[in-house]
């Protein structure tokens, strides 16, 4: 694949900028210390830094692995609370050590916790949703000449408890404190070195995309995507902060021009540069579970009367569909995130089961969801009836189906999830370089 474009952003001194480095870039001493280098590289050109680390790789797993061995009973709201403190360790050990290894480089360097700086949230233990953020203090440290560490995953509720985030919570971190500060652009640095047209290990052809809408990064994020958290896409576009993906593996001391134009960027201009496909990536989710109320009466309101319940314990919900009427009857069917699972089924049978005179709640934990998403599809006809061709020459049975303007998706068995993302991304020539790349070579 071409070569970005280099970026002439970055060749002028004191843009602020703010890099998120992954748990992976985090996961030694050896490493963070190669983090310290490149952000260090970055500060020495005469930008003004703001670094958002996570924990160290697998450090929040066992920290909440402890947890349980304690506790492994149902969560309650106390127990939330004190998971959010132990989790919060993580990403506040990080810091600090990247900190001191910035001070080793011979920079000034501060860390703040998220309640230190302070980020607000609600008080949604482990799902926490960030509310505002007081830049004062940073931008004071800022102008001292320091970079500034904060941890990300986390912040503080109005009652002075510690809050994090949910998985990916980091990602989240860096976007809303760039949108906050108003920065140049929000790196984020992971493990690997773009958005691909798919996973390249469910498919080795997949190719990396030099630029994705922000529409496509959304759904994609959404719809199984592990690149970006869903929540910091949302941030991105909401506060149109110029975000881009690539890799902590690069070596640190390139030119910071060719850096910065690496990996892939999430752009909200759809302009004639950007690679034109009618379908831009395949996204796949093996997290979600089926659940069905059998039997209810087909009244208005009755979509509320099975979610509502679902809502108020914190559930998402994602694909939807009711029934044909029979006799006044009808049959909702409804995915949930495979952790929330059991509880929703349990919740389900106590609460609404008999209220609504079900004849029964069946679910289905080995499905997924696998879709396509392009920009492209809003001027295409066919695209989801081409789709569903490729499905049926499989002999892969398609449960559900979801649509909006530029994504398909479907629900399908579990084990047939490799084959339907090879198929599709063969089908839509994802394999193939656009000529427009082509011609930038």
């Amino acid at each position: 694949m071409a070569r970005a474009q280099q970026n002439p952003t970055f060749s002028h001194p004191m843009a602020l900028i703010v890099h998120k480095y992954g748990g992976t870039s985090m996961g030694s001493t050896e490493r963070i210390g190669n983090v310290a280098k490149r952000v260090a590289k970055w500060a020495r050109a005469g930008h003004q830094m703001v670094v958002v680390p996570s924990a160290m790789s697998g450090e929040t797993n066992r920290l909440l692995a402890l947890a349980k061995e304690l506790a492994p009973a149902k969560p309650t709201a106390d127990y939330s609370r004190e998971l959010d403190m132990l989790a919060a360790t993580g990403e506040q050990a990080s810091s600090a050590l990247l900190a001191i290894a910035l001070q080793a480089e011979g920079l000034g360097s501060v860390s703040y916790a998220g309640w230190q700086v302070p980020i607000r949230t609600n008080s949604a233990y482990t799902k926490a949703r960030i509310e505002s953020i007081d830049d004062k203090r940073v931008r004071a440290d800022l102008a001292k000449g320091k970079v500034v560490i904060v941890t990300g995953f986390q912040g503080m509720d109005e009652h002075g408890n510690i809050t994090t985030l949910g998985r990916g919570g980091s990602d989240t971190s860096a976007v809303a404190v760039a949108a906050a500060m108003k920065a140049k652009e929000c790196l984020i640095y992971t493990d690997v070195d773009g958005v691909y047209t798919t996973d390249p290990r469910v498919v080795p052809e997949a190719r990396r995309l030099r630029t994705v809408s922000f529409e496509e990064m959304l759904e994609m994020a959404s719809l199984g995507s592990k690149v970006l958290q869903i929540r910091s896409v949302e941030f991105a576009g909401k506060y149109r902060v110029p975000l881009r993906v690539l890799s902590s593996f690069t070596p640190w001391d390139i030119p910071i021009d060719e850096e910065a134009g690496s990996g892939t960027l999430i752009t909200f201009e759809e302009d004639e540069n950007m690679e034109q496909a009618i379908v831009s990536g395949i996204a796949f989710n093996r997290d979600e579970a089926k659940i069905s109320v059998l039997g209810v009466p087909d009244t208005p309101g009755i979509a509320y009367q099975i979610l509502g319940p679902i809502a108020e314990a914190n559930i998402d919900v994602d694909v939807i569909i009711q029934n044909l009427s029979k006799d006044g009857k009808t049959d909702f069917s409804f995915t949930v995130h495979r952790n929330d699972y059991a509880r929703a089924i349990d919740l389900l049978r106590e609460q609404v089961m008999h209220r609504l005179g079900s004849k029964d709640i069946v679910g289905d934990a080995k499905i997924c969801k696998v879709s396509i998403v392009g920009i492209g599809m809003r001027s295409h006809v066919g695209v989801a009836s081409r789709m569903f061709r490729v499905l049926s020459e499989e002999g892969i049975n398609i449960q559900m189906i979801s649509t909006s303007e530029i994504k398909t998706s479907v629900v399908i068995d579990e084990k047939y999830m490799e084959l339907a993302v090879r198929a599709l991304h063969k089908a839509f020539d994802l394999d193939q370089v656009p000529a427009d790349t082509l011609s930038q070579s």
